[in-house]
């Protein structure tokens, strides 16, 4: 099993949802100009596609948010003895299901003084939907009570904790993701962590990005361990932040700075810096720039996230993301009208809480994670209605010795109810590769199926929107024998 490096206590701040989207959204914008860099991934412990065999195990969905009662306490509350590190699985995406995955951010300092450096803060998590090319992110507030699978009831916020100290089997991240399952009824497929550093640096070279402030707030900026003078933000218009001004705008949540309705509050602030990051990311203007700037970038990224996100899994979501434009992502927050303020009793204290209402959660939920109905992890119909639904252009060419092979193979494809658009010839290969140009991801299952292609090495990813075909199959000795005699 992959172990991930030592997390470093002190790089962690507080937790903000910007921060860790600019991992997934920058990646993404990056894959697409970077490929000559990915053979040497780094994202994850392992140097390279962790294998096929490494796949997680599913888990367990939970129709209804769980509300503890008030004499429910969590079994656990000490400061957890922390490990050097954590064993995490890495699961397989098939490239057409709804994908699901966690940022989280900690709130840092340090356990001789009280403080919890392993609470996440900052809960977001978003949806991909392949089929409708749409997405969507939640935000869920760090004091909701929850059940904590395996602990009892306490802050949603000390699941990673608890996992960690309790060397659960995958540790933290592993608690975490089932904890946010239990509660909002939809599959954790991923997590992704990235240090602020890595947030401030990436922001920087982006050139700042633009958001559109409702308040006039003032700011404690700090990046990189240094204080910064303080910064006044007025209200009200678009705004030009830096990194560490960013940075400070996504975790200002005080009254006295001029930041409203507190984590609610925040957690709006960082949506707006999300999409203040995808726009900068996606702009024609600031390709060239990301391209020259690819290798630095690609350095920032190894060494300020930890994920259990493969190469594999990461170039799929870049073809997929060129194509989901700012309106067909969904953004809410749970607010103060989907939950009950109470007190509790925490490690001897009398702590805060916010309890769920779970009818009005599961509504906002069905909003953000579905089309219309309810949520659902896998896309519905079987491979080969969902491939016909791709419309997808495909290209097949002869890399064997034998003759007509390219049409006899076209004749099979399109009884399958496949497009085949164009045949040809190309070098002569012992293997047959699957070439993907753009996002038609359930005729690449099929066609992935179909031929038998299982190596990650007969895979290529080549997004490019000049291409006359969606997909382009080239075929190799090992079909000769697999063609059948009638189509």
């Amino acid at each position: 099993m992959p172990k991930l490096p030592k997390i470093n206590v002190q790089r962690f701040p507080i937790g903000y949802l910007a921060l860790w989207a600019v991992a997934l959204v920058a990646g993404i914008g990056l894959f697409q100009f970077a490929r000559d860099i990915t053979t040497c991934w780094r994202l994850t412990s392992l140097p390279g596609l962790p294998p096929a065999s490494c796949t997680g195990k599913p888990v367990q969905v939970f129709e209804t948010p769980v509300i503890g009662k008030n004499d429910e306490r969590p079994s656990s509350t000490s400061t957890p003895e922390f490990f050097e590190s954590e064993d995490i699985e890495y699961p397989t995406w098939d490239g057409g299901s709804r994908l699901n995955i966690l940022f989280v951010g900690f709130r840092g300092g340090d356990p001789i003084n009280g403080d919890c450096p392993f609470c996440t803060d900052t809960l977001i998590l978003l949806t991909v939907d392949p089929v409708t090319k749409t997405a969507g992110m939640l935000s869920i507030p760090r004091d909701m009570w929850v059940n904590i699978p395996g602990f009892g009831y306490s802050r949603i916020n000390t699941a990673w904790t608890l996992g960690r100290g309790s060397k659960l089997p995958g540790g933290g991240p592993a608690l975490t993701m089932k904890t946010v399952s239990h509660f909002i009824g939809v599959p954790v497929d991923y997590y992704v962590q990235v240090d602020f550093d890595t947030f401030v640096d990436v922001i920087n070279l982006l050139g700042g990005v633009d958001v559109y402030n409702e308040e006039t707030i003032v700011l404690d900026p700090m990046a990189h361990g240094k204080d910064f003078p303080k910064t006044k933000i007025t209200c009200c218009g678009m705004r030009h932040l830096d990194g560490r001004t960013a940075l400070a705008y996504s975790r200002c949540r005080h009254i006295e700075q001029g930041c409203q309705d507190g984590d609610i509050g925040r957690a709006r602030r960082q949506q707006k810096v999300i999409f203040g990051i995808r726009e900068k990311i996606f702009s024609p203007q600031n390709f060239p720039k990301l391209l020259s700037q690819s290798s630095q970038l690609y350095n920032i990224f190894s060494e300020g996230i930890h994920t259990n996100l493969s190469l594999q899994d990461a170039i799929k979501l870049a073809v997929l993301a060129k194509d989901i434009s700012p309106e067909n992502i969904k953004n809410a927050v749970i607010d103060n009208s989907m939950l009950a303020f109470d007190n509790v009793i925490l490690g001897g204290l009398n702590a805060s809480i916010m309890k769920p209402l779970p009818d009005k959660i599961r509504v906002l939920r069905d909003q953000v994670f579905s089309a219309g109905g309810p949520a659902s992890p896998i896309a519905k119909g079987d491979t080969a209605s969902l491939m016909q639904a791709d419309e997808a252009r495909v290209r097949v060419l002869n890399g064997t010795s034998t003759d007509q092979l390219s049409a006899q193979t076209q004749t099979y494809l399109q009884h399958q109810g496949v497009r085949v658009t164009e045949i040809g010839k190309t070098k002569l290969a012992s293997r047959t590769v699957i070439v993907l140009y753009s996002p038609k991801l359930y005729t690449l299952r099929f066609l992935r199926e179909t031929f038998g292609v299982t190596s990650s090495a007969q895979l290529l990813i080549k997004p490019d929107p000049s291409e006359t075909v969606d997909i382009e199959v080239r075929l190799g000795k090992d079909w000769i024998d697999k063609l059948p005699a009638d189509p």
